[in-house]
């Protein structure tokens, strides 16, 4: 059986989250989407739960971290060519994310990110299995 990953991250408007993510061309799976919480399907085996802050806070007895000012992850999406990477992180900016650093180009690995809505760091890397690909 593969092994799936559920993150979990803390949102303040659920609404806005939703449409961001759906211009970045994810979708949603209805089942475990509701008025507290959405689950943003990125592929069969992970899986993004996007939750109001107010009902994550039910979780943890810790304070939650306010993403826009301190980094608690950065979360790492592959890709399939650098192309998409770059794509991706326009379709972000132009859904109104920001680029908190220039594209990280190592030859065989070619990185680049944005930050969401609340702030949270996504990045994508494309890394070629052949060199000069």
């Amino acid at each position: 059986m593969n092994k799936q990953i559920f993150v979990n991250l803390p949102v303040k408007d659920l609404n806005n989250t939703i449409n961001f993510f759906t211009q970045l061309g994810y979708t949603f799976n209805p089942q475990f989407t509701d008025e507290k919480a959405a689950c943003m399907v990125v592929s069969d085996t992970i899986y993004f739960m996007l939750i109001v802050e107010s009902y994550f806070q039910t979780f943890t007895n810790k304070p939650i971290a306010d993403a826009n000012h301190v980094t608690e992850t950065i979360l790492c999406l592959s890709a399939g060519s650098r192309e998409e990477v770059d794509d991706i992180v326009q379709k972000a900016v132009a859904a109104g994310g920001s680029i908190p650093r220039a594209p990280q180009d190592h030859g065989w690995m070619y990185v680049h990110g944005f930050q969401d809505l609340d702030g949270h760091l996504w990045e994508l890397v494309y890394m070629a299995s052949e060199p000069g690909e």
